[in-house]
C-alpha cells in the first residue's frame, strides 16, 4: 500500500504498520464496534441522553491524528462516518467530535519501529533523486521563488507555530532554580518577523544564483577527434542532521533542492511544529511549480534513534553533512556510513607577525572572536610574536575581558606578562590548558600563546590541528608567502577576519557550512560542491585498439555490403 492510499478495514484487521502510515482510514458503515487495539475498543463517551455505546449508523467525523497526519488524502465518507485529518501531535489517536466536545475516546497505536520508519521513509528518494537531476533550471528558478513569497504570507502561522515550540521548551524547566537556563532556551527558539524577513531573503537570493548543474567546467579535444568535456551533475540524496534554527532548515533544502540533489532534513525537535508549518508551506508551494513529490523530506519525528539510522543509510545517502556543534559532528564521523561533507571541525588559528600594523591586528583578532563567537569559523587560538607581546596583548586582551565579556586562557609567558593587570584591579586570566589547544571552542572562550618567531607558530598549527582556517597578521610579503604556503587549512586569510570563510564573503553566495577535508572540497560547500563532476564525449566511431576483429577481415566485410 502507498502513502496517502484510501485503506478498507474490518474489525480487528489493522496491523502495527498499517495503522502508522499517514493514509485515511476508511470505516465500514456499521461503525466501529469490536475494533480492538491494545486492549481497548472505541466507544463513543455518555452523554446526558445517551449511555455508552459503540458508533452506531449516522454520521460521525473521526479526527486522526498522528505521523504526518497533514499528508493524508481525503475520499468519499460512508454513511456512518468521517475520517477528517489534523496537525495535531498526538501519535496515533482517533476522537469522534460529533460526540462530546470535550471528551473523546482515544486508543494508542504503536509506533513504527525507527528502522522500519526511516527505511519506508526514504524508499522512493532513488526514483526521486533521478526527476530532480533533470529539472530545468528555470523550473527550479521559478520554485524557490515561489517558496520564498509562500514563507512571507504563512509568517502569522509560522510564528504562531513557534510560539507553541516555545511554550513546550519552557515546561520542563518551570520547577528549575535555575531560571537563566530557561530564558537561554527560550531566547535560542523565539523566532521573530525579521527571522522570517531572513528566512525569505535567503531563499530569494539562493534562486538567483547560476544552477551548477550541467555546468562544463572544461572541455578539450584529442587527437583522434574525440571532444571530452568534463559536466557538473547532482551528488544525489544528501542527508541533513541540524541542531540549528529553522533558517538552517531552509537555506539546507533550497541548497540541495538548487543543485539537483533530494534533500533528507532531521532538524532539531525543539522546533518540531516550527518546521513542520514551514515545510507544509514549501512543499505546496514547489508542487505547484511543477517539482515532483518528495523533492525534499523532513523527518518529523524526534527521537535520536532516528538520526542514528538516517546516518547508516548508506544503501540510499550519498553523503550527509552535519549543521551542529562539536558533539554531532563528533558522532557522525564515527558512525556515519556514506561520505560526511561540510564537516565543519578545525580549528581557528591567528598568528601575529613582529612586523605588523598594530591597530589593524587588533581589530581582525577581535572580529575574529566576537563578531559571531559561536560560528566554526571564529578565533580559538591567538599566536603572538614575542617580540611585540608586550605591546600588543595588554590592551587587547583588556578589550577581551571588560568590553567583549570573552574568557581568555593564556600560556605561561602570557599569565607572567598580564599578572600585573590582575594586581592593578583588572579582571584577570586563566591558566590555558593542555586540552585547550586542540579545542575548537565556538563559544566566548579564547585561547593566548606567545610564541618565538613563524616556526613555532606554525609547528603549533601543525601539531594541534586540522586547521579550519588560519589568519596572519604581518606587513611582510614574504612572511605571508611563506604563511599561505605551508599552512594546511580550508582557507588562509593574510591581515583579514577569519569570520570571512565564508560563501557569501567569496561571491558564492549562501553555504551550507565549511569542510576542512582533503577530499571533494575545502571550504565553504556552496551549489558547486553539492555536485560532481562526469565525463562526456562526443566521438565519430572511434575505438581503442587493438580491435578484436582482423582489419582485413573487417575489410572484407565491408566490401561485401551494397
Amino acid at each position: 500500500m502507498t502513502w496517502g492510499e484510501p485503506a478498507t478495514f474490518e474489525s480487528n484487521q489493522l496491523s502495527r504498520a498499517d495503522v502508522s502510515l499517514p493514509r485515511l482510514f476508511t470505516l465500514p458503515p456499521e461503525g466501529v464496534a469490536g475494533l480492538s487495539f491494545t486492549a481497548h475498543n472505541i466507544f463513543t463517551h455518555p452523554t446526558p441522553s445517551a449511555p455508552r455505546r459503540a458508533l452506531v449508523p449516522g454520521v460521525h467525523s473521526l479526527i486522526v491524528c498522528g505521523l504526518r497526519a497533514r499528508r493524508m488524502v481525503r475520499s468519499p465518507p460512508s454513511s456512518a462516518l468521517r475520517v477528517k485529518k489534523s496537525h495535531a501531535i498526538v501519535m496515533g489517536a482517533l476522537r469522534c467530535v460529533d460526540c462530546v466536545a470535550s471528551r473523546f475516546t482515544r486508543f494508542t497505536m504503536p509506533e513504527v519501529p525507527v528502522k522500519i520508519y526511516i527505511n519506508k521513509l526514504l524508499k522512493d528518494c532513488g526514483k526521486v533523486a533521478q526527476k530532480l537531476a533533470i529539472l530545468s533550471a528555470p523550473v527550479k528558478e521559478k520554485a524557490l521563488r515561489a517558496m520564498a513569497d509562500r514563507v512571507a504570507v504563512d509568517e502569522e502561522k509560522i510564528l504562531a507555530a513557534n510560539k507553541k515550540d516555545v511554550d513546550a521548551v519552557g515546561k520542563p524547566f518551570e520547577a528549575d532554580i535555575m531560571k537563566d537556563r530557561m530564558k537561554a532556551a527560550v531566547a535560542r527558539l523565539r523566532m521573530t518577523a525579521d527571522d522570517i524577513k531572513e528566512m525569505v531573503d535567503r531563499l530569494r537570493m539562493i534562486a538567483e544564483l547560476p544552477d551548477p548543474v550541467g555546468a562544463v567546467t572544461s572541455r578539450w579535444e584529442q587527437p583522434d577527434g574525440l571532444q571530452v568535456s568534463r559536466v557538473r551533475v547532482p551528488i544525489g540524496v544528501i542527508g541533513v542532521v541540524s541542531e540549528l534554527t529553522p533558517l538552517i532548515t531552509v537555506e539546507s533544502i533550497a541548497l540541495c533542492f538548487k543543485s539537483g540533489n533530494l534533500c533528507v532534513f532531521r532538524g532539531a525537535p525543539e522546533w518540531n511544529l516550527t518546521q513542520q508549518a514551514i515545510g507544509t508551506g514549501l512543499r505546496e508551494a514547489a508542487e505547484q511549480n511543477g517539482v515532483p513529490d518528495g523533492a525534499w523530506i523532513i523527518i518529523e519525528r524526534p527521537e535520536k534513534e532516528v538520526a542514528v539510522e538516517l546516518i547508516r543509510s548508506a544503501k540510499i545517502l550519498d553523503a550527509i553533512i552535519p549543521r551542529g556543534g562539536a558533539g554531532l559532528r563528533k558522532a557522525m564521523i564515527e558512525q556515519a556510513k556514506m561520505p560526511v561533507l561540510s564537516y565543519d571541525g578545525g580549528l581557528t588559528h591567528m598568528y601575529v607577525d613582529a612586523d605588523t600594523d598594530m591597530p589593524m591586528a587588533q581589530n581582525v583578532a577581535i572580529n575574529s572572536k566576537v563578531q559571531k563567537a559561536m560560528a566554526s569559523n571564529s578565533l580559538d587560538t591567538l599566536l603572538v610574536q614575542q617580540v611585540i607581546g608586550r605591546q600588543f596583548l595588554p590592551p587587547l586582551v583588556n578589550r577581551m575581558l571588560e568590553e567583549f565579556k570573552i574568557e581568555v586562557r593564556a600560556c605561561p609567558k602570557t599569565m607572567a606578562l598580564m599578572g600585573q593587570m590582575a594586581m592593578t584591579g583588572h579582571a584577570s586570566i586563566v591558566p590555558a590548558k593542555e586540552e585547550d589547544w586542540h579545542t575548537q571552542f565556538q563559544s566566548p572562550v579564547l585561547a593566548v600563546k606567545m610564541v618565538a618567531d613563524m616556526d613555532e607558530a606554525l609547528a603549533h598549527i601543525v601539531a594541534h590541528g586540522p586547521c579550519l582556517t588560519a589568519v596572519i597578521a604581518t606587513t611582510r610579503y614574504e612572511s605571508a608567502l611563506r604563511f599561505t604556503r605551508e599552512v594546511d587549512a580550508s582557507a588562509v586569510f593574510v591581515n583579514a577576519s577569519s569570520r570571512l570563510n565564508a560563501g557569501d564573503s567569496y561571491g558564492m553566495g549562501a553555504d551550507i557550512g565549511l569542510s576542512g577535508s582533503r577530499l571533494h572540497a575545502k571550504g565553504p560547500i556552496g551549489l558547486e560542491q553539492l555536485t560532481c563532476e562526469k565525463y562526456v564525449a562526443f566521438g565519430s566511431g572511434q575505438l581503442r585498439y587493438p580491435h578484436p576483429v582482423p582489419e582485413t577481415y573487417f575489410d572484407a566485410i565491408m566490401l561485401k555490403r551494397p
